[in-house]
């Protein structure tokens, strides 16, 4: 079994610096286009044969993987809660200095609403278990959110993965007994070539 995780494309709270969090803030212009720039990628890629497309319910993800679902003609399947972005509570919407203005730097440590990282591991952690149990022959597309996926990675890992998850990109695990071997971790080589021909 192989699974393919993608973080959302662009929104114009990722440009802003703005925290998003379960706000639904959709996609931008540009992150349609980085969208549409990974479904190129994976049509093109011979060692992936994707079956199918799950995603968070918050509109950014669903977006993401509608235009990849229908570019690669195959289903966009129901969403799962399990996927949804951190809950950052009173620091949704807020920049990273208007954060620390208000809280300080370790506003992200206080009780402010927020979700705390071990509930996230846990409803990541379960989402794959079941993932795995169902779906064990098949090669799955799951598109979420950049805390999700930093934690679903700490937790499967510890600390070996810890680069900030970039928009649109590609990780792919490869199910091994118990195990979930990393194939390939945040990829954006797709993003590159459209960094080069704005130049």
């Amino acid at each position: 079994m192989l699974v393919g995780l993608v973080r959302h494309g662009l929104t114009d709270w990722n440009q802003a610096g703005r925290i998003q969090g379960q706000s639904d803030i959709p996609l931008n212009d540009e992150g349609r286009s980085q969208a549409r720039r990974l479904a190129r990628r994976l049509q093109e890629e011979p060692e992936y044969r994707w079956d199918f497309v799950i995603t968070s319910g918050l509109s950014r993800a669903q977006e993401t993987g509608s235009i990849i679902a229908e570019a690669l003609q195959i289903p966009l399947y129901d969403p799962d809660s399990r996927l949804m972005e951190k809950a950052f509570g009173q620091a949704e919407g807020l920049t990273h200095t208007e954060r620390e203005t208000l809280w300080g730097m370790d506003w992200d440590q206080q009780d402010l609403g927020q979700e705390k990282d071990e509930a996230i591991r846990e409803r990541a952690l379960s989402f794959m278990h079941d993932l795995a149990e169902r779906y064990p022959d098949k090669q799955v597309l799951v598109i979420s959110h950049g805390g999700l996926l930093a934690q679903l990675y700490i937790a499967l890992y510890e600390q070996t993965y810890m680069e900030r998850i970039g928009n649109l990109s590609l990780t792919v695990l490869e199910k091994q007994s118990e195990h979930w071997d990393m194939r390939l971790y945040n990829c954006t080589r797709h993003l590159q070539e459209m960094i080069e021909e704005k130049k």
